[in-house]
């Protein structure tokens, strides 16, 4: 079903200069983080000796640490009625937990800043998605939502280029290129403080305590399907960190590992703007399952085999269809949630997908362990088939949502 038409004007130009600056703050904080992201399977397997279970279950608690916490950082700008300072503060606590991985002596410590890097993103995610939602005109709010996960995205490609660069120049260090990690991270939370302004006075949401039961009633019927979407398609994709260890195992030199997440990353920000404008005129749900569609695609290729090849199509397949669905759920919470309670409903929306994706990567871990890569890969692709399912079951019911 075919959306009424945008302003013929191109939506990069009127986006405001804040989204710009957003995307901008994302990308410098994500290049920190994948360069620590993209070799800490491979230092905590190689160098800490942790299992592939201990690594999933590491991954699962760090990323569902970080949805759950939007929860509470989302209703608190809501109730505040500001929301830059949040974030602020959030990229801010990322950005000091990086020397933590860098003198980690153990496992232990890894995981501790890991927690405490994830609740950083936690506690500015949800305000942040607002506030994007909050600047952004109505009919270019897909687009919006797509240049901002674009320009993340290309963050998440040059961090672990970085990385490799850096591991191929000092002999695999891997607590060097940690330190470097500081530097983008600091760069971020300046150009948020003095780049970003959040809407004036009189578009500022009304302030409201989020948490009372006429409040909870106002979340739709429409709102909550969004939810158990999300929920249901973060069950299909687990850490990103298996496509890692599936990149060791195609047997290249380990200092050319990360380059499995510039793939996946490159598609992903080549993809994230244009979806994110598509998804402005075509139907919300034709695109999600055309984006899971493509991760069973994915799951398969991944599956079948650990050869180079078999690798990289699987990735790239895999950054398509993050590119075709992130952007997009975030887009569907803001036009199903009231404007004065945006924060509250992406902080709901990542605590369920937070639990979810806490569930997804122990279980491939464990069938890592257990069964090998192409088990785990193939449970993905299972999973995926069910959210397509629970998909054409919501379409049924509601055909024209």
């Amino acid at each position: 079903m075919w959306k009424t038409p945008v302003s013929p004007a191109s939506p990069l130009r009127q986006m405001p200069a804040s989204i710009w600056a957003l995307g901008f703050v994302s990308l410098l904080m994500d290049i920190s983080s994948e360069m620590v992201h993209s070799l800490l399977p491979l230092f905590m397997v190689t160098t800490l000796g942790a299992s592939a279970f201990t690594l999933g279950l590491m991954e699962g608690a760090a990323e569902a640490t970080a949805l759950i916490v939007k929860v509470f950082s989302g209703t608190l700008s809501d109730w505040l009625g500001r929301r830059k300072a949040l974030a602020v503060f959030g990229y801010a606590l990322g950005a000091l937990t990086k020397p933590l991985f860098a003198l980690a002596p153990g496992a232990g410590t890894v995981l501790a800043a890991r927690l405490l890097d994830r609740v950083g993103k936690g506690i500015r995610g949800a305000p942040r998605d607002a506030l994007v939602a909050d600047l952004a005109p109505p009919a270019i709010r897909g687009a919006a939502f797509g240049l901002r996960q674009s320009l993340d995205t290309v963050g998440a490609f040059t961090g672990p280029l970085l990385a490799v660069g850096l591991m191929l120049l000092w002999g695999n260090d891997f607590r060097a290129v940690f330190w470097v990690a500081v530097i983008p991270g600091l760069l971020a939370v300046v150009l948020l403080v003095a780049g970003v302004r959040e809407p004036p006075p009189g578009a500022a949401p009304k302030r409201v305590f989020p948490l009372r039961r006429d409040n909870w009633a106002r979340l739709s019927h429409a709102y909550w399907q969004v939810v158990a979407l999300g929920t249901v398609i973060t069950l299909a994709r687990f850490s990103e960190a298996f496509l890692v260890l599936r990149a060791q195992q195609s047997g290249i030199a380990l200092a050319l590992v990360p380059l499995v997440m510039v793939a996946m990353n490159i598609v992903y920000a080549a993809s994230a703007y244009p979806f994110g404008r598509l998804s402005d005129r075509v139907s919300h749900r034709s695109l999600l399952a055309g984006g899971l569609g493509v991760l069973i695609a994915a799951d398969a290729l991944l599956a079948s085999s650990a050869q180079w090849g078999f690798t990289l199509g699987g990735v790239a397949l895999w950054g398509v269809h993050m590119g075709m669905t992130q952007g997009l759920l975030a887009a569907m919470v803001a036009d199903t949630a009231p404007t004065d309670l945006r924060g509250t409903a992406y902080g709901v929306f990542n605590l369920a997908c937070g639990v979810a994706l806490l569930v997804a990567s122990a279980l491939a871990g464990w069938l890592w362990d257990r069964h090998g890569g192409s088990a785990t890969f193939w449970a993905g692709a299972a999973f995926s088939a069910a959210a397509l399912g629970v998909l054409a079951a919501q379409r049924r019911r509601q055909p024209r949502a």
